[in-house]
Order: structure tokens, then sequence, then C-alpha cells
């Protein structure tokens, strides 16, 4: 991941993107999205823009206010003290391990409010772990207008997290529908799915299962507190 801090804004996505956009500034068209979150918010602020990509690009506001509370406890990493603080944020218990020494009171995803810079971060269970590997001084703000104010060209649509919910709703309970739809229109015999031979609408349904039974495996949201609720799929 990366962590932009910039004078007015400060933004965190994928590093990939960076190294996509180095490619695509010679001519590439390297555009991929992995899933990660991507926010953006103005210095100094809780509310921040979070970018979702689904059948669409997508953008939602959120307020993101945290208590911290500072701890005694410190260690070392590198030439840097470190200071403990905890937080619980998005149904999710953190700890934070952060540098008084930087005074930028800023951190990954959408962690800020401390007193330093936070070089570490997990929740209670380990599903999240972000820390400092590399920082670096640019001589200017590096430009995400393609990877991240837009995406491959395309603008966002800015919705609301419900909104995108009930998306991310239909498509869980009939993921196969886009292909089912197409199965009419192609000659029979002729129509794959991922280099299976799809000869009867009927292979979808055993098809859908198994994409219903990934998403709801892996869906983990760091947001807790606005995650779907998928049913169960008998």
């Amino acid at each position: 991941m990366a962590l932009d801090i910039n004078p007015k804004d400060v933004k965190f996505y994928h590093y990939e993107n960076i190294i996509n956009d180095s490619l695509n500034k010679k001519g590439g068209r390297n555009y991929n999205w992995n899933g990660t979150p991507a926010v953006k918010r103005n210095k100094n602020s809780y509310q921040n823009t979070n970018y979702e990509m689904m059948m669409d690009y997508f953008s939602y506001t959120t307020d993101d206010k945290m208590d911290w509370k500072l701890e005694n406890e410190t260690k070392t990493s590198g030439q840097y003290t470190l200071q403990k603080a905890t937080t619980n944020f998005g149904g999710r218990h953190w700890t934070a391990w952060f540098c008084k020494d930087i005074n930028i009171s800023e951190g990954p995803y959408k962690f800020r409010g401390l007193p330093g810079l936070i070089f570490e971060l997990n929740d209670s269970r380990d599903n999240f772990i972000f820390k400092l590997v590399k920082s670096q001084k640019l001589e200017k703000t590096y430009d995400t207008s393609d990877f991240l104010e837009s995406f491959g060209g395309k603008k966002p649509l800015n919705v609301k997290i419900v909104d995108l919910h009930k998306m991310m709703l239909q498509f869980y309970n009939d993921p196969m529908k886009e292909l089912r739809e197409k199965f009419d229109d192609v000659p029979p015999g002729t129509f794959q799915v991922g280099g299976k031979k799809i000869t009867s609408k009927d292979q979808f349904k055993d098809m859908a299962k198994v994409m219903q039974d990934f998403i709801a495996k892996n869906y983990n949201p760091i947001d807790l507190t606005t995650a779907v609720i998928y049913p169960k799929i008998n």
C-alpha cells in the first residue's frame, strides 16, 4: 500500500497503482483494481472519500472520527521511539505504534489523530497488519488522477454506501445473471466460461453456488460496522 501525505490531502491506495501508472505514462494500458481499500481525505479531516471498483467505478463519503487511548508502553524501531495507542473502530480493536518525533498526525487507511506518524497498526485478530517499510520525500505531489480520482479515464459514480450494498447483494443473489442472459445470443455449443463449455442454462446454477460460496468465505472488510450481510444460500 502507499500512503501519500500531501500539503493539502492524504491518499491511501495499492502500491501497484504507482507501478502501473509509470507504465501507462509511457503508453501502456495497465489498470488492475485488486480489491484493496482506497481513500482520500483533506489534511486534518476525518471525512474520507472511499473508492470502490465493482461493475463500475464508485465513490462514497464517510465520517470516520476515532478516539484514541494513549498507552505508556514504548518500543524502538530503528532510530525511532514508538508509543502505543489503542482504539475501537469499525467493529474491531486496533493497536497502533506512533512516533512523536515525526509531527504528522496521519496513518494508513482512515487512521489518524495521534500526536505523531503511525508506524505500525493491526487489529486484534491480525486480519489487517500495516507496517511502515519505506518513506520518501517527493519534490511535488504525486499525480493520482488517472487511477484514484478517475480510473482508466472513468470518473467514479458518487453513490451512498447503502446503494452500493444493494448492488453487492444483487450480484451475490444472482452472480451468473449477465452470463446467463448472453447464453441465448450465441450459437449452440460455443458458449464457454473459464474454458468450460456451457450447453444448458442449468449449468449456471452450480456455477452461481461456487461464486456465492467464494464471496461469502472471502468477504472480510476492514470496517465491520458497515459490512454487507450476505444471506446463506442453500
